[in-house]
């Protein structure tokens, strides 16, 4: 049985964003290690030591670097193009790597060399003075961040995992899966662009899209493509993942209920959502020549959209299939069957239960 309370454990949202701050920092301490014992910069005696301080301090510089970049400043700059964004974290970044400089001057000084304060100061200033050294690291550190931050741009881009999955050419050879498919929509589009105007209504879209991918991600949905106000959103097939659909669209509701006084301040107009989900075997693979993507195809797909669609016909706002539902252990108060339906398009009848909310 689907427990409404587990909406409330621990998102993947945040365990998305903490693994990515982990990697980000360790990528960035892996690159330090390499500069430093390819420059040899190192004082001979007690090496070991003195790199594994070093690091140390590198490592949970760049947990609070990293975290400022993925979490704090991607949402302050979300609404912010992307050129600009880049400059303002870049500069962000820069600035506090000389903080974490002078962090490391002093510590290494005053712990391992034992100088006094004063004389770590004095050697961070004499070093920075100096106008070829100081333009030297931060070409390198701008050279670092912009990396980290286009790798990072490029996942979010493809959805997490998707990415990684084309860099490694998983789906070159396209793939035949059993995966859960969800079609999900803003309820009554028409009417509100008509009030809205188009300006205004891609911006409404956009926040209602932002809320609504938070929620699919946080329970670990797949979000396969945005057309429009809609959202194509996939799961590898198992109870698990079927139970993770629903309640992503609890999250999703709940969310939405939350932002309900933001959305009539602004636009006069709180969003509603459609759903139609179905569950079978796509063919995953690669497709295009200068922008690369995955591709999903199959009946599970047509099926799942025509779900969607039948939500206004049978005025049902979420709508699942009997195979998604199948060994989930729902009970009659949380769906209740609306018997056969012929979806249009489809030569044979198939029976949906609508979600209570």
């Amino acid at each position: 049985m689907i427990k409404l309370r587990s909406i409330f454990k621990k998102p993947s949202v945040r365990r998305f964003r903490l693994r990515a701050v982990l990697i980000i920092a360790a990528f960035w301490s892996a690159i330090d290690v390499v500069v430093v014992l390819v420059f040899d910069t190192l004082k001979q005696n007690d090496r070991f030591t003195i790199l594994l301080l070093r690091e140390t301090i590198v490592f949970l510089s760049s947990v609070l670097m990293s975290y400022f970049l993925v979490v704090d400043l991607r949402r302050r700059l979300r609404n912010y193009n992307f050129l600009f964004s880049l400059f303002i974290k870049s500069l962000v970044l820069i600035a506090a790597a000389f903080i974490i400089n002078l962090i490391l001057y002093t510590l290494n000084s005053f712990s391992i060399f034992g100088t006094h304060l004063n004389e770590a100061f004095h050697h961070f200033h004499s070093d920075y003075a100096d106008t070829r050294s100081i333009f030297q690291k931060i070409i390198y550190w701008l050279v670092l961040f912009l990396v980290t931050q286009l790798l990072f741009e490029l996942n979010e881009k493809y959805s997490p995992g998707v990415f990684l999955d084309i860099l490694m050419g998983k789906y070159v050879n396209p793939k035949i899966e059993r995966r859960i498919v969800m079609f999900i929509d803003l309820k009554d589009s028409t009417p509100i662009a008509e009030k809205l105007g188009s300006q205004k209504y891609f911006l409404f879209i956009r926040e209602f899209i932002y809320n609504i991918s938070n929620a699919l991600i946080e329970f670990d949905g797949r979000i396969y493509q945005y057309v429009g106000d809609e959202i194509v959103v996939s799961w590898s097939d198992n109870l698990q993942n079927r139970r993770k659909c629903i309640l992503s669209l609890f999250k999703a509701h709940r969310m939405l209920q939350r932002e309900q006084k933001n959305f009539m301040r602004r636009y006069k107009v709180a969003p509603e959502f459609r759903a139609g989900i179905h569950v079978g075997e796509v063919t995953v693979g690669e497709i295009g020549v200068i922008k690369k993507d995955l591709a999903m195809s199959g009946d599970t797909m047509n099926t799942a959209a025509r779900i969607r669609s039948a939500t206004a016909e049978l005025n049902n706002d979420i709508l699942l299939s009997k195979d998604f539902i199948e060994d989930m252990g729902l009970r009659d108060w949380q769906v209740q069957s609306i018997g056969m339906v012929e979806l249009k398009g489809k030569a044979n009848e198939i029976e949906l239960f609508a979600l209570a909310m």
